[in-house]
């Protein structure tokens, strides 16, 4: 951060791009695996904003771009301690632009499907020792990560430019689907979630005190 002040003389823009796949069951994944996804992708991330809002205070204005995912949205079994990770970085992001914004600094948070990148290569993807007990419930899945490598339908180039110009855009919003995959899925699951509350409405107002007046909240 200080380097770059040094030679730019001020920080517009912070992307939090890096992160990396693991593949493995709730049941295969040690400790230390699980730590390493919400290392990479809650508590890498969280140490750069801290390191560059003081200046973005300073100057009232600034953007942050936080890479996180379709999976940190949704998730499905074998990418669960990735998703760990990323529902983090998206639940800390989200009260993160809550308390910028009166600095007039935004917050982006980019969920991505599959780009062309190098996350499906077998030299990155993270993969634990596998248990054939569960290749029934995750053997496609676990076959479908490696196999995607170099056939991903999203164009980082494409990406690129579009969160580029989000970042010029007024209205943008809090989160950004990214991807024909991403905003299908995330449609669905949104969808699905908002049925569920719906349908057990009134079951989970029964947990409240009988005759309690609505609660007001200032956020």
């Amino acid at each position: 951060m200080q380097r770059a002040l040094e030679v730019f003389g001020r920080v517009d823009v912070l992307v939090n791009n890096a992160g990396a796949g693991q593949v493995g069951t709730a049941e295969e994944i040690p400790d230390a695996a699980l730590r390493a996804m919400l290392e990479q992708h809650l508590f890498g991330p969280a140490a750069y904003v801290r390191a560059v809002l003081p200046h973005m205070r300073e100057r009232r204005s600034g953007a942050i771009v936080q890479m996180s995912s379709q999976g940190g949205r949704m998730s499905f079994p074998a990418v669960g301690s990735y998703s760990a990770g990323k529902f983090a970085l998206e639940g800390w992001s989200e009260a993160l632009a809550g308390e910028v914004a009166p600095f007039g600094i935004r917050v982006l948070i980019v969920e991505p499907s599959r780009f062309r990148t190098a996350f499906n290569a077998a030299d990155v993807l993270n993969t634990v020792q596998e248990s054939a007990i569960y290749d029934e419930a995750v053997g496609a899945v676990r076959t479908n990560m490696a196999e995607a490598d170099g056939i991903q339908e999203g164009d980082p180039t494409r990406a690129a430019q579009v969160i580029r110009d989000m970042l010029d855009t007024p209205d943008a919003p809090l989160r950004l689907p990214l991807g024909a995959e991403a905003v299908r899925n995330l449609t669905r699951i949104y969808r699905a979630a908002l049925d569920d509350v719906e349908k057990w409405a009134s079951v989970s107002e029964s947990a409240d005190f009988p005759g309690m007046p609505p609660a007001v909240r200032a956020f």
